[in-house]
């Protein structure tokens, strides 16, 4: 079964390539910017276009008898696996790293579908696999640049959080000096603020990490109220409160890092929405077994049009704002095989959703 399809499609991947009939030969060389490439069942190489050698560094010679196993980032392996495994036919896109000839790696989106041969039924995949590594490198820039922007937006509130557990410190150590009694409770005390100051700039800190791609299982509602914390001295110089709803033991599979940043744009761009007074709702529910979070701010809302727009690179309503936060929102969330959402609040202000399927 496995020679039929070999058979059908290319005898020898490397010598004879003229087997192919011209016009799909002139169709590959007129598409060389990408990699156009057939494999079997096995994960065994049927055919490679010539592209391949300007992208990759490989001769086809070097490619017979080769695995996609063999060329895919061990980290990328497992996902490989579980979208060739799938059923569908349906075509399906994925990131990965592709190994070069010199051992470096780039970054390439596959697109890969599934076919069956008419007569033995064999899986064939067929893939088309672009280099982006230029276009993950300007990501990449853009997110750094994010981060720092909110870092920058948030120093002033982290100030005000720090400066007041300094002060009482301060003052608990002057009525030590002076020689009072009940030093262990005022020890006590003095620690309490020392590590709500600790969990401040660790999540201040944890904003401008790498973006990682580890995916565990995680509590939605213990990322929530990471993030809260951080947010929480933003919202009080506003005089808004920032309620959350939690839905007990609602977990998903996901990159932390990465998903706290996702709910530290939301929340703070609902916070920055609201020009007066009044609260944010931050609201987890399971819906026929899916998670989804809610975003609910009390804020003029989002016009019809603006909805649209909004993600856009660069396209901001705000007077100060890049425009990047929505756009590597939802980045993240596509990473995360999730969606997000933007609904006008009937009464008054927006409501932002997280979908993770």
């Amino acid at each position: 079964m496995e020679e039929d399809v070999k058979d059908l499609l290319i005898p020898h991947i490397a010598t004879d390539l003229t087997s192919l009939p011209e016009f799909i030969q002139n169709w590959f060389e007129e598409n060389s910017n990408d990699i156009f490439s057939i494999w079997d069942h096995k994960g065994r190489a049927l055919f490679f276009s010539k592209s391949t050698e300007q992208i990759l560094g490989y001769t086809l010679s070097d490619l017979v008898d080769i695995t996609w196993e063999d060329l895919i980032a061990p980290d990328d392996i497992t996902t490989m696996k579980k979208q060739l495994d799938k059923k569908t036919e349906d075509e399906q896109l994925l990131t990965v790293h592709l190994k070069k000839n010199d051992e470096s790696y780039i970054w390439c989106e596959c697109k890969i579908i599934k076919k069956f041969h008419p007569t033995t039924k064999s899986e064939i995949f067929i893939s088309i696999i672009k280099d982006i590594t230029d276009k993950k490198e300007v990501e990449e820039m853009m997110v750094r640049s994010e981060k720092m922007s909110v870092a920058g937006q948030l120093a002033a509130g982290v100030a005000h959080e720090i400066r007041n557990p300094l002060t009482s410190i301060k003052g608990f150590l002057q009525l030590l000096q002076a020689g009072v009694n009940r030093k262990e409770v005022y020890y006590k005390i003095m620690i309490d603020e020392i590590e709500k100051m600790e969990k401040i700039t660790s999540e201040l800190l944890y904003i401008s990490k790498p973006l990682t791609d580890q995916k565990e299982e995680e509590l939605v509602d213990e990322m929530i109220e990471d993030v809260v914390k951080l947010l929480k001295s933003q919202a009080k110089l506003k005089n808004i409160t920032i309620k959350h709803v939690q839905s007990e033991n609602a977990t998903i599979t996901c990159d932390r890092s990465q998903i706290k940043q996702v709910l530290l744009n939301l929340i703070k761009n609902a916070i920055e929405a609201m020009e007066e007074n009044g609260v944010i709702q931050v609201i987890v529910q399971e819906v026929n077994n899916k998670i989804r979070v809610d975003v609910i701010d009390e804020g003029p809302g989002i016009s019809e049009e603006v909805i649209h727009k909004l993600g856009e690179p660069f396209f901001t309503t705000k007077q100060n704002g890049t425009g990047l936060g929505l756009m590597i929102t939802k980045q993240i969330l596509d990473r995360h095989n999730a969606t997000l959402d933007i609904i006008q609040n009937s009464s008054k202000g927006s409501t932002f959703r997280i979908k993770f399927k």
